[in-house]
Parts: C-alpha cells; sequence; structure tokens
C-alpha cells in the first residue's frame, strides 16, 4: 500500500519528538508498504528541526519518506503557532489534486494534534479513491477550554470544535491512542463502529540496543548503589506536579530511599532551588537523555513514579510514553495520577495514590521497599508481560494495518 501519514510534528530519534509517526511507519515500511510522513519544518516538540528552502522537500529516514512543508517558527501557544497551523493544513489542502496524483495514496492518516488536518487529510483521500483515517493524539478543542481557558465561544475553540466534528463524521476509521474516548467522540458524530483505541508503546530494539548512560548519570546511580531509588523522569512543568514529589522528600524519614529526578522544564531551576533552600540531600536531579537511553536509565532504579495535577481531561485515560518504558523495564509503577483504571491497576504492576496526598504516595513507596526484591521483581514483571503482549510497536503497527486493509 502507498500510505500518506499527516502529521505537524512529526518526528524522528534525531530530531525528537514525536515519535510514534516513526515507530508505526518504520513497521509499515518492513512489511513492504511505501510510507510518506508529512510535517511541518518546524515543530516546538523537536530538538532538532530540518532545514528546508521549498515546500514539499523530501528526504528519506530509515526507508520512510518524509516530505516537510515551510510553516514557520513560533514560541509558546499565540498567534504565530496558529498561523503555522494554517499554513501545513491550508497548503496540503490546496495541493490535494495533485499530492492525490503524484502520490496515488491507498490510505490518507491525519495523525492529529489539532484537528483541522481533517480537511485535507479528507480532501486527498477523497481525490485519490483513498481510505481516510483519523488519528487523535489530543483532545482539542477541550484541552483549549478546560485546560487553556479560553471560551468555548472563541473564534479559534469554535473553528477546531467544528473541525473535530467534521473528522469524527466524515473519517472512514478512527484511531484514538486515549482509551477511554469512545462516548465522547460518538457524541460529537463518530459511529461507534469506527472506534478503534491503540496507545503508545515500546520498540522492542531499542531495548535491546540500549545506550550507555552519560557519565554524571552513571556516577550519581553508583553513588546511590544502596539506596532505594524512586525515578521520576520527565518533563518538569507544574502539569507534572513535582512539588508532591519533593513534599514527600521532605517527610520521608527513611534516609534509604532516594529520590532521582530525570528531565528538563521551566520548572526545574526553582525546583533545584527549593531543594537547596530546604536542604533536601535526598533529592538529586540529572539532565535528561535520548530516548535510546531510556533503557539504561530506567534499569537504575528499584521503582518509577509518575504524577500529574488534576485534570479533567484524564477522565480519557492515560496514554503517557513513560509509563509503557517503566512497565517494559520490569519495574514496579507509583501512580499520583487522577484517572480511570489505568494499565498500573489492570496489569497489577504498581500502586496507585492520591497525588494531592504526600502520605499515600509516601505510602506507595514504602509498601514497594518493604517487599522482597523477588516480590518487587515479579510485580514488575507483571508490567514487562503486559507490554511485550500488547505494547510493542511490532504488534500496535499490525493492528494499524488491520485497519487500513479493513474492508479492502
Amino acid at each position: 500500500m502507498n500510505i500518506i501519514l499527516m502529521d505537524h510534528y512529526a518526528g524522528s530519534p534525531a530530531m525528537g519528538m514525536e515519535f510514534r509517526p516513526y515507530y508505526m511507519a518504520r513497521e509499515w515500511v518492513k512489511k513492504g508498504h511505501n510510507v510518506r510522513i508529512v510535517g511541518g519544518d518546524f515543530s516546538h516538540l523537536r530538538i532538532k528541526n530540518p532545514k528546508i528552502r521549498k515546500d514539499f522537500t523530501t528526504q528519506t529516514i530509515d526507508g520512510i519518506k518524509y516530505t516537510w512543508l515551510r510553516t514557520g517558527e513560533y514560541e509558546g501557544n499565540g498567534v504565530k503557532r496558529a498561523e503555522s497551523m494554517m499554513r501545513y493544513v491550508g497548503k496540503l489542502y490546496i495541493n490535494a489534486e495533485r499530492i492525490a496524483r503524484a502520490w496515488k495514496p491507498d490510505v490518507v492518516i491525519a495523525s492529529s494534534t489539532y484537528p483541522l488536518e481533517t480537511y485535507a487529510a479528507k480532501k486527498i483521500a477523497k481525490c485519490a479513491g483513498a481510505k481516510y483515517i483519523h488519528e487523535v493524539h489530543d483532545m482539542w478543542p477541550a484541552t483549549l477550554y478546560e485546560i487553556g481557558g479560553m471560551s468555548k465561544k472563541h473564534p479559534f475553540v469554535v473553528m477546531m470544535q467544528a473541525a473535530e466534528n467534521s473528522a469524527y463524521k466524515n473519517c472512514d476509521e478512527l484511531v484514538a491512542l486515549l482509551p477511554y474516548t469512545k462516548k465522547y467522540m460518538v457524541k460529537h458524530g463518530l459511529a461507534p463502529y469506527k472506534f478503534h483505541n491503540i496507545q503508545n508503546g515500546i520498540l522492542s530494539q531499542e531495548w535491546a540496543d540500549k545506550q550507555p548512560l552519560p557519565d554524571e548519570h552513571t556516577q550519581l546511580f553508583e553513588k546511590l548503589k544502596d539506596k532505594f531509588i524512586v525515578l521520576y523522569m520527565g518533563g518538569h512543568a507544574l502539569s507534572n506536579a513535582l512539588d508532591i514529589l519533593l513534599d514527600c522528600a521532605a517527610q520521608e524519614k527513611d534516609s534509604d530511599i532516594a529520590f532521582v529526578l530525570v528531565g528538563d522544564g521551566v520548572e526545574k531551576p526553582r525546583l533545584v532551588k527549593r531543594k537547596n533552600d530546604e536542604k533536601l540531600d535526598n533529592v538529586y536531579f540529572l539532565p535528561p537523555v535520548p530516548k535510546t537511553m531510556v533503557p539504561s536509565l530506567v534499569e537504575k532504579a528499584d521503582c518509577s513514579y509518575m504524577g500529574a495535577l488534576d485534570s479533567p481531561l484524564y477522565r480519557f485515560g492515560l496514554c503517557l510514553n513513560k509509563m509503557y518504558d517503566c512497565m517494559m523495564a520490569g519495574k514496579p509503577i507509583v501512580c499520583a495520577i487522577n484517572a480511570p483504571k489505568t494499565l498500573v491497576e489492570q496489569y497489577d504492576c504498581g500502586f496507585m495514590a492520591d497525588p494531592s496526598d504526600v502520605e499515600t504516595i509516601n505510602s506507595a513507596v514504602h509498601k514497594l521497599k518493604n517487599m522482597t526484591k523477588a516480590q518487587r521483581d515479579e510485580m514488575g514483571q507483571r508490567g514487562k508481560t503486559a507490554v511485550l503482549e500488547n505494547f510493542t510497536y511490532e504488534k500496535l503497527a499490525q493492528r494499524f494495518l488491520d485497519i487500513m486493509e479493513k474492508n479492502k
């Protein structure tokens, strides 16, 4: 099949996030399909953005054709980002007939952070006589008014809502990353039989070929080798609720427990200052590592921690990359996020905790510490087995292919 995957922010291992389009496409290429990812030349998620001089510049990465559009740089979520979205979608919509003739897609996937891509994807698919699959990463426009505080009557929100409704009504199939979105989507026009939940996962090869950690990280873990290590990895933003983890460290009386936070973000300088001001000697900060080093990082921990501020969007469930990584590492998880039944609960590979209650988080940590290593390993292994059976990109990509080939 000829597959077009539209994702404004698509990345690759060398560029950085987002990784899912690359992982899926690479598996489809391995199975003999011709895959083209269409992205914008700038994304706030990437570490490195492609440098191009003209639209529709194509390069090949690991057998995947990446075609780039000039969409413009921006910072934050202001007008310039909105203009970047409009350039991306507009150029694809205007050139839909030419794209359909030149690339001859059998399947067009709008892999949507924001739903405006639906119009271009539907037009290209119609011109080519192709199947149109809409993939939903984030819940726009709900994110804008439930988290961003925008009015539902704001013109930008109204435009996004119209696009979301159109996508649900007009797609041939829908793939949602979040597990509990079906009811919402049906309410907004999706035929129930079109819904499919394909979550994130892990790439087996990255775990087989794991890269060693930088010296700074290796030296710290060597220093802490006799401690019980609680690992947090990821962003350091307000939404990650890391103050509660430092509160746990401040109240922790067991000197054998160490809290290691790996990552970066706008809140990190303040959190580091808080550690120093309060003399939290059981808290350690490390820089982020490339995704290829995550397997080596997680294996250094005794358990991992995931936390977040309460958000109405968590009613749709969790699909955090770190969750699958921690499960794959065979490490128990302390999950302090208010969400419907998570994989941590489903596969009994850790403990849930109240994200606003230090006592319940510390209690979960102590339950794990007081287990024997064999008991912790058994709990962690349940998570690893679940990932290997259900959440490798090899299997996720095949499930997606099955949807592409449905009713052919």
